[in-house]
């Protein structure tokens, strides 16, 4: 685990100091190592000053800040012939060994064909950039569960981790890489290529004892290839649909797994979370926290978030105190049940277009909310967690499991208009695979308000003077962008 940084200039400028104060501001996600890749050479150092000093000078660079998550992982870049390669995230089956490597040897013969390859064939949750002579060529998985960035000034173009590295280049129109493309940058532009991206088929008609059978198939397959060559796991655990199948599952795939739940105190679905935790014999671990918690932690949850967007920083923060809780106990890899909701139609607003425009509309929008979970969920969590030296893995974010649940006729997941639950396959395979009626008739409920979040971020704008919103607006443009160590955790 670790960030990635990529920058080529558009006039044979030395993009070295941008590297390096890239590689700065993203120092919380990996502290290991540090490297680059510049002039046909790689230079890994201890730290990241170190780089400015040995006089290297190039018009196009890759850097890397590693955190070693299982004993594979090994700093960054890597450089084979004349091809130097960044790669952040994992390949699965996530075995014991060096993703790194092993797509450097799969790429090497013909780069840009075999990239597209990778991205065709390869199931995982990645990025990745490489130079090849004059140009960087650089790729996303299809789902999009490792953040991506990119834009441009007037001298560079460049690439990264997380959008605040763009902007210490004062580059101000950062977007996300597109999942499932790959582009080509060379000093006169950057062109995409979609590869491998999610597309909308028509409803396959099946039974609906085949369709669980199919589901149960591939969630259980999902998460065995994520958990795989690990000795335990840490979950984000509410004791609610989703995150119960992945625990029960997790537990059947062999591994060691620790449920983590957080909230406010006084908050009642804690005991809701420990009693099933109980019921699926699984360790437990509840971190209570407080108004001071929230509001000591909630400048971090925005400068890694980077956007001054209420919900997001509301749903952050419960997921930045599990993944803080699972790293002081031990835990590397954190596992979540996000993304079930836009899959099977949990969100109760589903409800509403499925009263005003019928199926068809329903299964648009539950298309559409897959296709930019990067955007609005991913990414998010993904920079919370690996501020903490976590890494998060997500089984509903499969490539063969996203695209089977998308196909799914909308009467396995919703009902009618009136339907209180939703999601029904999902709480049939919950119910057929032994878990309790208080997991598969639990109705949803945001995250942000079950563990009192909600509520104490209001209560901080309200002793302002302020509405919620307003008061993260506020706090985001307080925030010191451009400061290199801005909240890295030492």
């Amino acid at each position: 685990m670790g960030a990635l940084a990529v920058v080529i200039a558009k006039k044979g400028e030395d993009v070295i100091p941008d590297i390096v104060k890239m590689l700065n501001v993203l120092k919380h996600r990996g502290k290991d190592a540090h490297g680059i890749a510049a002039n046909n050479s790689v230079t890994i150092t201890r730290v990241v000053r170190e780089i400015a000093s040995l006089g290297i000078e190039s018009s196009i660079a890759l850097g890397y800040n590693f955190a070693q998550i299982v004993p594979g992982d090994i700093p960054q870049p890597v450089q084979d012939g004349e091809i130097a390669l960044v790669f952040e995230g994992r390949l699965f089956p996530a075995i014991r060994r060096c993703e790194v490597i092993d797509v450097i040897k799969f790429i090497k013969k013909n780069p840009k064909e075999e990239a597209k390859r990778l991205i065709k064939e390869r199931d995982g949750s990645y990025v990745f950039a490489f130079q090849q002579g004059n140009r960087i060529v650089a790729g996303r998985d299809s789902v999009g569960a490792v953040p991506f960035y990119y834009g441009e000034n007037d001298k560079v173009y460049a690439l990264a981790s997380e959008r605040k590295a763009l902007w210490s280049l004062n580059i101000s129109n950062v977007k996300s890489f597109p999942p499932g493309n790959l582009a080509i940058i060379d000093n006169v532009g950057i062109s995409f290529q979609p590869v491998r991206t999610m597309t909308k088929t028509p409803t396959k008609p099946m039974k609906e004892g085949s369709a669980m059978k199919e589901l149960h198939s591939l969630l259980l397959e999902s998460i065995r290839e994520r958990t795989i060559g690990l000795e335990k796991v840490a979950l984000a655990f509410s004791g609610g649909l989703d995150s119960s199948l992945v625990a029960s599952l997790a537990k059947e795939c062999g591994v060691r797994v620790l449920l983590i739940s957080v909230g406010l105190e006084g908050q009642s679905e804690i005991k809701h979370a420990e009693y099933v935790a109980e019921m699926l014999d699984l360790p437990f671990k509840a971190e209570i926290f407080t108004f001071d918690d929230i509001e000591s932690v909630f400048p971090e949850v925005l400068w890694l978030v980077e956007e001054p967007n209420a919900l997001k920083v509301s749903v952050a923060v419960p997921f930045f105190l599990a993944a803080e809780t699972a790293s002081k106990l031990g835990h590397k890899v954190l596992l979540a049940g996000q993304g079930g909701d836009e899959l099977f139609g949990g969100y109760h607003r589903y409800l509403r277009e499925y009263g005003k425009f019928g199926v068809e509309a329903v299964e648009n929008a539950l298309f559409q909310d897959a296709l930019l979970s990067y955007e609005i969920n991913f990414e998010r969590d993904n920079k919370v967690c690996a501020y903490h030296g976590v890494e998060l893995r997500l089984p509903f974010t499969d490539y063969d499991l996203t695209s089977f649940s998308l196909g799914l006729p909308l009467r396995f997941k919703i009902e009618s208009v009136d339907d209180p639950l939703r999601k029904i396959i999902l709480r049939k395979l919950a119910m057929n695979i032994g878990l309790p009626p208080e997991v598969y008739g639990k109705s949803k409920k945001a995250v942000q308000y079950t563990t009192g979040v909600d509520r104490a971020l209001r209560k901080l704008a309200k002793e302002r003077g302020q509405k919620l919103q307003e008061f993260i607006e506020q706090s985001f443009r307080n925030i010191k962008w451009n400061k290199e160590d801005a909240f890295v955790k030492e």
